[in-house]
């Protein structure tokens, strides 16, 4: 029974690796995939997913506005998926994940998305919001603070590391830009959430 799946994290907790690793999984058994990634990340280089540790595999990049439903019908037309993986989740529009639902739903094949949860201000992406919303089944990639605890957060640092706390909720970067941090760490970097005195 295909299944909508949303495998979610902070930054740095190998959720492109993990995606990597379960593709080759499938193709290893002679299984048709099909991976996809936002056309606004191309760190890896274009249309390409690619890991901290090296790896990567060339993708399909899906933008804002297109309609995922109709592209995967197109390529349904050259033949059966086993399933299609999805990198930086987070970047979907609420809509595109509605479309995600119906390849399920409809087409009977399995999505797997993998993401970020919150962004550097502790905020929702509107996809991921929404993969949580509809998601059959979630799963989520574990990191670790400085301090060893579960990091469920991130902080968004300039050049000279200084902690910053408005921007864009989009920028693309890495280790460069983002620490993955447990939410006692977060408050303390962010001065965000502090009880009333």
């Amino acid at each position: 029974m295909a299944k909508l799946y949303f495998h979610y994290s902070t930054m740095n907790a190998g959720k492109s690796t993990l995606l990597l690793q379960a593709a080759h999984n499938y193709r290893e058994r002679g299984m048709e995939i099909y991976l996809m990634t936002a056309q606004l990340d191309s760190r890896a280089g274009p249309a390409r997913i690619g890991s901290r540790i090296g790896i990567g595999c060339d993708a399909v990049t899906y933008a804002p506005g297109e309609d995922l439903l109709a592209h995967v019908e197109a390529r349904l037309a050259e033949g059966p998926l086993a399933c299609i993986f999805l990198d930086e989740a987070q970047f979907l529009e609420p809509a595109q994940v509605w479309q995600l639902a119906h390849v399920v739903d409809d087409l009977k094949v399995p999505v797997m998305c993998y993401g970020l949860r919150v962004d550097f201000q502790g905020q929702l992406f509107p996809g991921s919001a929404t993969l949580l919303a509809l998601a059959d089944e979630m799963r989520e990639v574990r990191t670790i603070c400085h301090c060893g605890k579960k990091a469920t957060m991130v902080v968004r640092q300039n050049e000279q590391g200084k902690v910053l706390t408005e921007g864009a909720q989009v920028q693309i970067g890495g280790n460069e830009t983002y620490v993955s941090l447990c939410r006692k760490h977060w408050r303390a970097a962010t001065g965000a959430g502090q009880a009333r005195g």
